[in-house]
């Protein structure tokens, strides 16, 4: 449903939520090699959210990418918004350039719907929240 840039922003900035607590921050390399991405396309995608203070950045000795934890908590959905778009959650679930009311795909009605849940579900989800669930060990950010 979301784009290879956005299921890697989601995890960079939940693995910065949970490592940068204690103030420190994290390369590029470490946060490249923690969510499984290649070192230049989680550059971009880093830099895309530090323009739209998702997250912040130092520069110089020190310097690196973490999570102001005195700031607000981050919606996921401002997440999909940055990297996919508003209109991540009316894209068709065939892939469709046109599905619509007037022209739907096969799963157009129950796709819709079950976009609508997630979109609601992601406007109350906090990264915060997400980084509980891993720091507690209810759930996983890899695959190892």
């Amino acid at each position: 449903m979301f784009s290879k840039s956005c299921e890697y922003a989601i995890k960079a900035v939940i693995h910065l939520c949970i490592e940068t607590k204690d103030g420190s921050r994290l390369s590029i390399a470490e946060i490249a090699e923690a969510i499984d991405s290649p070192e230049p396309f989680t550059a971009k995608i880093l830099q895309t959210l530090v323009r739209h203070d998702i997250i912040s950045s130092a520069k110089g000795p020190g310097g690196g990418f973490y999570i102001d934890h005195h700031s607000k908590p981050v919606f996921v959905i401002e997440i999909i918004d940055v990297i996919d778009g508003k209109h991540a959650f009316e894209r068709c679930g065939l892939g469709l350039k046109e599905c619509n009311e007037k022209r739907p795909c096969p799963i157009h009605n129950e796709f819709a719907s079950y976009s609508r849940k997630l979109k609601r579900l992601l406007e109350t989800k906090t990264i915060q929240d997400l980084a509980k669930g891993i720091i507690s060990g209810k759930a996983f950010l890899s695959n190892t």
